[in-house]
């Protein structure tokens, strides 16, 4: 196995649906396991919560994520933003327009004035992405 980065995003009792949400966007398989699989809780309350999900695309992305724990502290997901580039536009701007629907449009998806076309979104559930089309 080759070493790789993934984003793993931690959500505040919302992971399954975001992560499923994920999977509409960008297809591929996902696996969601609970804190009572693990056996990670002895809150009753956190039983059905995700300890770990992972989305593995036909692209080839990678993407965990999990649900705080109630005995964690979360502050949201602030610092970072996940990015999506390449030369596909179509499938760039299905992207594009999935995760900014029903989120906050940062930087609309347009020409940039570096020439590649570019926007910035917040989707519905905090995340922060990047989506760059570039021709080739």
């Amino acid at each position: 196995m080759a070493v790789r980065l993934n984003p793993y995003v931690n959500f505040k009792d919302n992971a399954r649906e975001a992560m499923t949400f994920y999977r509409s966007v960008f297809g591929g398989e996902l696996e969601i396991r609970t804190f009572a699989e693990f056996h990670a809780s002895d809150d009753p309350a956190e039983a059905d919560k995700i300890m770990h999900s992972q989305l593995e695309t036909p692209d080839g992305f990678t993407l965990m994520g999990s649900d705080t724990p109630n005995s964690m502290g979360y502050e949201g997901q602030e610092g970072f933003a996940i990015t999506v580039n390449g030369d596909e536009e179509e499938k760039l701007r299905g992207y594009w327009e999935a995760l900014s629907e029903g989120g906050t449009v940062v930087m609309p998806f347009e020409v940039a004035p570096w020439g590649h076309t570019f926007g910035m979104c917040v989707d519905r559930f905090g995340t922060n992405w990047m989506i760059s089309y570039a021709a080739t």
